[in-house]
Parts: structure tokens; sequence; C-alpha cells
């Protein structure tokens, strides 16, 4: 069971997908968002082509475990991906992914621009890795 992780941006959607058994997540790509029809377009493509069974949005929720605006728009978001993708939709909370991800890229000494590239994906892997870490803890 292939699982889907998703990071969504203001102008890009972070990509990641697991492997065949579930227990590791590798970015996949950064989709940056045009029009809804293109953004889910390729969304669907990349489902059909990791053949995904479930998808896992990242919930940006406040360090008081609140939801502000912008998780209020990932929730949105998650139920569009639920209605049009036809597949389960997790939200997962995603406090200090993208911090983790810049961190873990300023330690390898990857560039600002290189950075700028794949912290999206890097996010979406982390996303979708903690919530199968926490399905392996149970």
């Amino acid at each position: 069971m292939r699982r889907m992780g998703l990071d969504y941006g203001d102008k890009t959607i972070g990509v990641a997908v697991s492997d065949e058994l579930g227990w590791t997540a590798q970015g996949v790509e950064t989709i940056r968002r045009t029009t809804q029809e293109r953004d889910f377009g390729r969304l669907r493509e990349l489902v059909e082509a990791y053949s995904v069974s479930e998808i896992v949005v990242g919930l940006p929720k406040n360090m008081n475990n609140t939801i502000g605006p912008r998780g209020e728009i990932c929730i949105e978001f998650a139920k569009q991906v639920e209605e049009i993708l036809q597949l389960p939709v997790h939200l997962w909370d995603e406090r200090l992914t993208t911090a983790s991800a810049q961190r873990t890229l300023l330690e390898a000494d990857v560039s600002r621009k290189k950075r700028k590239q794949v912290i999206d994906k890097m996010a979406a892997a982390l996303i979708l890795q903690n919530f199968m870490d926490s399905k392996i803890a149970r």
C-alpha cells in the first residue's frame, strides 16, 4: 500500500510517496500551483503512476495546538483532494516540518537556490514519514 504525502502551500504543493511496504517516504516533486484543474490533474497522474491508495496532507497547527487560517485552508484542500481523487485523506500535524527540512538542508550545506527547489517535497516526505512512523509505533 503506497501513500502520498502533500505539503500544501500558497505557491507550491510538495509531493512525497512511500515505498510499497510503507516504511520510507521519498520526495517526488514540487508542483508549482497554477489552476485547480491543472494542480489536481498532476496529482491524479502521480496517484496513478505510483498506485497510491491513501493521502496524507500536512496540517499546520499553531504551537498551542489551535488551527489558524493556514490550517483552515489546508483542511479545505484535504476535503477537495478526497472528493476529487476519491481516496482516503488523513490530516497530519506538520508543525516544524519545514523548519526541520530547512535545518537538514543547511547542515548538508545545500545552496540557497537548491534549498528553495527541494524544501517543499522534503517537507512532504517528513509529513508522510512521521505519519507512517506513528502507524508502526502502535
